[in-house]
């Protein structure tokens, strides 16, 4: 298998494309200045997958940025200090300020002269329109949880991107799932006998972070520890053609 078998290539956003560790924890300041004793950054980012993961199953078609408000609350109770709603909803509305990685949008400009590129989010439609303008790449399709009704890992997010990119003519075998998420995308994309390129963002890291668990290990194609080496990668793969 090659990265030149592929004429599409389908991406988690935030983790892969766009730096939400640091978005989070940026965006949860104002409430971890309140939390004694201090926690770490992994400590927070594993807390909030939990409450997260948990809310996206009990409230599926709840917007993204409806949906990190409860979050926040849930967290703040759990670490038992105070918050206000207002600071609810200001932390669902910095995922606009949440940043992308150095290198992505190089390396997305890159690809985009060999690929169909497709966003596959559990993000909310408004909020995904800040994070585009910061990747400088026009997408062939973005396809959000708020389309879809439900959030990854569900089946049903998947489903949905196959039946519409069959529509276009293109084909399972043609599309390379690529995502920094074990637990949102490379588990699910098994399931569906996608391909599956492994972005490991955290490689340097313990742990998953602001990600699950994914339990088992599953299956990966290719793995590349930053968008950037994935660029190589295929250019390396083109002059051996």
């Amino acid at each position: 298998m090659e990265l030149t078998d592929f004429n599409t290539l389908t991406f988690d956003c935030y983790g892969t494309l766009i730096d939400w560790e640091t978005g989070i924890f940026e965006g949860l300041s104002t409430l971890l200045d309140r939390v004694k004793p201090a926690l770490t950054r992994d400590q927070v980012l594993e807390a909030h997958a939990r409450h997260e993961s948990s809310q996206q199953k009990y409230t599926p078609s709840k917007r993204y940025q409806d949906l990190l408000p409860i979050v926040y609350k849930r967290l703040a109770e759990e670490w038992g200090v105070s918050f206000t709603h207002e600071e609810c909803v200001a932390y669902g509305r910095s995922v606009r300020n949440w940043p992308a990685f150095e290198d992505t949008v190089g390396a997305l400009q890159y690809l985009k002269r060999y690929y169909k590129l497709v966003i596959l989010s559990n993000i909310d439609n408004e909020s995904f329109t800040y994070s585009n303008a910061k990747l400088q790449v026009e997408f062939d399709a973005i396809i959000t949880a708020e389309d879809v009704g439900s959030y990854k890992p569900s089946p049903r997010n998947f489903e949905y991107m196959i039946e519409k990119l069959g529509d276009r003519g293109i084909s399972k075998d043609k599309i390379l799932h690529t995502a920094e998420s074990l637990f949102h995308d490379h588990k699910p994309a098994n399931e569906f006998g996608l391909a599956s390129c492994w972005i490991y963002r955290r490689h340097s890291q313990p742990g998953f972070g602001a990600t699950m668990n994914p339990g088992a290990q599953p299956n990966i194609d290719f793995r590349f520890n930053s968008m950037a080496d994935l660029a190589k990668a295929h250019q390396d793969a083109l002059l051996k053609k």
